[in-house]
């Protein structure tokens, strides 16, 4: 077992995967990644919806809010009455077992895995100046079936995510075959123009994370109109402000992609106050 690390398998500390899986055979299954506060998941009705709605796309019955609650309690059992102890788990369905080939069997008992890790350590840097990004080579493909949902094929992350080693590139941006902006290797992203906060389309590929769902609905908050909307590389470039997002660490400040360089802003830390810590 991984250092740190800790997990459940339908609900044991003691079961195994199975070679069968179709998650393990074919990435055939979805995952959430969330904190975990004193024992408790942050966001648990987004992460919850979004997991639903990820399962149903793929035709897997997903397993029950109080079956899953019931995982997260047991693994972070001791964690409960820790106070400001925050750590991360992962959430992963699968369809379950199934003969060789492609074809789903009839009835599929699905397998959820709960695994319990500590919380990344990220740079003071990243919050008070912010993070560099680097535009990766590959690009990703479009598939509108698959749009959306975090899956477990997460190949192209994997190959963006080898392109760089330099401690200072924090994410990687990836753009789709018609050199679209769509998302970073681990996080979503947002530009703002003037009054106007946009993030780009997932209509074809990438991954909705709950973080950028939440900041979609935060115009009024903010003070700014907030939309979706296919931009270029050379829009994203020509921003007022760039971010990132996730649920971990909720939203940075993006200070440089290639050569081009921004100022020290003040919206990502107003959206970490709405959504990082509730």
């Amino acid at each position: 077992m991984l250092r740190n690390h800790s997990y459940l398998i339908d609900g044991s500390f003691d079961q195994a995967i199975s070679v069968f899986d179709r998650g393990f055979s074919y990435g055939d299954g979805v995952f959430r990644t969330m904190k975990i506060r004193n024992g408790l998941p942050v966001s648990w009705p987004f992460h919850y919806q979004k997991l639903v709605a990820d399962c149903a796309a793929i035709g897997i019955v997903c397993p029950s809010a109080e079956l899953l609650m019931g995982d997260l309690q047991k693994l972070f059992e001791k964690e409960l009455f820790s106070e400001d102890l925050t750590q991360v788990a992962k959430i992963i369905i699968t369809r379950g077992e199934g003969e060789r080939g492609y074809a789903p069997p009839v009835i599929t008992v699905p397998t959820r895995v709960v695994i319990k890790s500590s919380l990344p350590q990220y740079a003071e840097s990243n919050y008070d100046k912010g993070v560099q990004l680097h535009v990766c080579d590959i690009k990703l493909a479009a598939q509108p079936k698959l749009a959306g949902i975090k899956h477990l094929n997460r190949l192209e992350n994997v190959l963006a995510r080898m392109e760089w080693r330099e401690e200072f590139i924090f994410d990687g941006l990836l753009l789709d075959q018609a050199g679209n902006v769509i998302e970073c290797t681990m996080s979503n992203v947002f530009a703002r123009f003037g009054s106007e906060l946009l993030t780009p389309d997932l209509s074809l590929c990438g991954v909705s994370g709950i973080t950028r769902q939440r900041i979609l609905g935060l115009g009024g908050v903010l003070g700014l109109n907030v939309g979706v909307k296919s931009l270029t590389l050379a829009q994203i470039l020509q921003a007022d402000e760039i971010i990132i997002c996730n649920s971990l660490f909720g939203a940075f400040q993006v200070i440089q992609i290639n050569n081009k360089t921004w100022p020290q802003q003040d919206l990502a830390v107003k959206i970490r106050a709405v959504v990082a810590n509730d």
